[in-house]
């Protein structure tokens, strides 16, 4: 799945005021299932007619376990190399880039966002930006992970035995099992990478969630304090033992990441692309993004085209 083209489900890239987004490949799926699992490599793909090696922005998950490698990968703008026993987790919304000069082996999992309950999705993170794509599990808990990757893959495949309801309820659960493995490493590794963080904690649970948002409007640390009901203090202390940050911190990062997107994958005038992140003013917009990247906005566009 990772050196064949793809395209938006309308059959072409879509207008230059917007970032090329790829559906999930129903028409692909077994049964047509919110789920897909198989092998990589030569000839696997989830669309036809736009290359892999082409920045794209996904709408479903997808799940890389790898067994061979070194791979190197692109998302969010940030180069990832995986090698056999590791995992790339990329969530809807983030940018990535397959490359070309790497050979990917292994098992790959796409899922639509929709086809797990509710209680599932928050009990296995499935929208924790904040958590990191490169996971690196020890022997014990790789081993944990491709079984329950097996076990995924031999359901999925077995589309005889029960009736599609029962089968996509089977798939359900043992889906879940697995995302519960993975959510549990991915959490684990931003521990370790961050002693001492409290991630989980519901304060800066809300607020990362409340950013999301509205982070294209409200740059405000008090704003999303009052609208939370904690004081500012209490947001400080929250976020920064998440995430090492401040809430200023992690506002900024996540208006700068939006900013890269559009500067890159889209055709829209600089003006707009700062009023899209809040930033009515063009002037104002480029002195923000050179703060944060040490680029002006046009630099940053010139330089990826």
């Amino acid at each position: 799945m990772a050196d064949e083209n793809q395209q938006d489900g309308d059959g072409g890239p879509k207008s230059g005021d917007g970032i090329r987004t790829v559906p999930f490949p129903v028409d692909l799926s077994l049964l047509g299932v919110g789920m897909q699992v198989g092998p990589m490599g030569a000839g696997r793909t989830w669309h036809a007619h736009a290359p892999l090696h082409r920045v794209h922005r996904i709408d479903f998950h997808v799940v890389m376990l790898f067994t061979g490698g070194p791979v190197r990968h692109m998302i969010d703008f940030a180069e990832y190399e995986a090698t056999a026993g590791e995992l790339l987790w990329i969530r809807p919304g983030q940018v990535h880039r397959f490359s070309p000069d790497s050979e990917y082996r292994g098992t790959v999992l796409t899922m639509q966002p929709g086809f797990l309950p509710r209680a599932t999705v928050e009990a296995t993170g499935l929208y924790r930006y904040d958590l990191p794509p490169l996971l690196r599990p020890d022997e014990a808990r790789l081993a944990g992970l491709t079984a329950s990757l097996d076990q995924l893959r031999r359901e999925y495949e077995d589309a005889t035995t029960l009736p599609l309801s029962l089968h996509t309820a089977v798939l359900r659960h043992t889906l879940s099992a697995f995302l519960l493995r993975l959510a549990h490493l991915a959490a684990s590794s931003a521990r370790e990478a961050s002693p001492g963080s409290a991630s989980g904690d519901t304060t800066f649970t809300l607020f990362r969630d409340a950013v999301e948002r509205g982070f294209a409007n409200n740059h405000s640390v008090s704003a999303y304090a009052d609208a939370l009901g904690y004081s500012r203090r209490t947001l400080v202390r929250a976020v920064r033992a998440a995430t090492g940050q401040t809430p200023k911190g992690f506002i900024d990062r996540r208006v700068v990441l939006e900013a890269k997107r559009l500067l890159a994958h889209t055709d829209m005038p600089i003006g707009r692309v700062g009023a899209a992140v809040g930033f009515p003013d063009a002037a104002n917009f480029s002195k923000f993004f050179q703060q944060h990247t040490d680029q002006t906005p046009a630099a940053f566009r010139a330089e990826l085209r």
